[in-house]
């Protein structure tokens, strides 16, 4: 990678999530991209609305370049949506949505706060729409809001993000997709503020993988939306005709026991290894030849990023526009329509037969991941930046 560049003007950046510090990828991209624009000159802060729910806590490092805040001491109180004239006349639930909103107002004050402290050319960046909904009642005059989305449109219109997206992004200066393909369909929903920015890559390794050790990788939490349950059926397929291949699953979740039965089950816990947490994402894919992402539902992965950047070409369900943006069907990694578990294990059995095949995937893949460079991406932030001034 190249030596970072420095701003041609510093600016205040101010990245505002649900939690600074929650196990996950919004925290992972946030504090990747605090830490790219520190390194570039720019002063950056990032606020979270809450402290992470207990057991999803991700311990950062004591020297950050970058300031942290946590607005609330402890999670506000949950409010039931009001449905009917009972409803109405609840006085606990009463209660429970004042003592909220005045939580919210009061967060929101120091929000404004923080954000009047700023420098002309500040910019606000809202990784998730929950967050959006403090910011909205702060005072942002002068500062450009960006508000993001980092889930697939088809996601997000399963839950009551979709909602949230239309009631609190139609009004910031820009908002951001992972993908061009998410751009145009919130676009069709009447969105005319929307653009698009993919995730730049975590790492690029010097020394890649050489596919030589007969591992296939995954990485991510135990559950259910990451699909590990699938890829056991899979393995299931394709281990009997590879009995020196070993399944090996990094991560931690509440669903580890279920999987754990269901290997069982299947016959392959012997050539399954759980690998639980890992702290060197790069040293656990240079031990692979081959990585699994067999999730259920994505927005723009990490994962399949940091293993084509160390050359492991990737067998992947085609669930969103992001993974089809990562991975090149055929030429870098393969695709398997979603949920289809016959197609995936042909796939697997494909790059665990043939090293020839492997090794020509891996290296495109190592190539063409170099597009997200992060001088690539945050030279587009920049550029955004610049249009989005006020």
């Amino acid at each position: 990678m190249t030596k970072p560049h420095a701003a041609a003007e510093p600016r205040d950046i101010f990245f505002v999530s649900n939690s600074v510090n929650e196990l996950g990828g919004i925290a992972s991209w946030s504090h990747q991209m605090a830490r790219l624009f520190s390194e570039r000159g720019h002063r950056v802060h990032i606020i979270g609305v809450t402290p992470p729910p207990e057991g999803r806590v991700h311990e950062l490092a004591a020297d950050l370049p970058y300031r942290t805040t946590t607005l609330y001491s402890e999670h506000p109180p949950t409010v039931r949506p009001v449905r009917g004239f009972k409803d109405k006349l609840n006085l606990v639930e009463q209660r429970r949505r004042a003592a909220r909103e005045a939580g919210m107002h009061e967060q929101a004050a120091k929000l404004s706060a923080l954000f009047r402290a700023a420098k002309p050319g500040g910019m606000i960046i809202v990784t998730q729409v929950w967050a959006m909904e403090w910011v909205a009642l702060a005072d942002t005059a002068g500062l450009p809001v960006i508000g993001m989305s980092h889930e697939s449109f088809e996601t997000a219109r399963k839950s009551s993000r979709f909602g949230r997206v239309q009631r609190f992004y139609k009004d910031v200066d820009r908002m951001l997709t992972l993908t061009r393909e998410d751009a145009d369909r919130w676009i069709r929903q009447r969105l005319d503020n929307v653009g698009f920015m993919p995730n730049p890559l975590p790492f690029f390794p010097h020394v890649p993988s050489d596919r030589s050790r007969k591992c296939v990788t995954s990485i991510g939490r135990l559950h259910e939306e990451k699909g590990v349950d699938l890829l056991l059926e899979v393995w299931a397929k394709v281990a009997p005709r590879h009995p020196d291949w070993t399944l090996r699953i990094y991560g931690s979740g509440a669903e580890e026991e279920a999987l754990r039965k269901q290997a069982a089950e299947l016959g392959v816990a012997s050539t399954v290894e759980w690998m639980g947490r890992t702290g060197d994402v790069p040293g656990a894919l240079r031990e692979s030849a081959v990585f699994a992402l067999s999730s259920r539902g994505e927005g723009f992965p990490l994962a399949p990023m940091e293993a084509m950047a160390t050359a492991v070409p990737c067998v992947a369900f085609d669930v969103a526009p992001g993974v089809r943006e990562i991975i090149t069907d055929g030429e870098d990694g393969l695709l398997a329509p979603p949920g289809n578990i016959t197609e995936f294990a042909r796939h697997l059995d494909t790059l665990m037969s043939d090293k020839a095949v492997r090794d020509t995937m891996g290296e495109k893949a190592r190539e063409n991941i170099q597009r997200f460079s992060t001088d690539e991406i945050v030279g587009r932030w920049e550029a955004l930046f610049a249009l989005v001034e006020r």
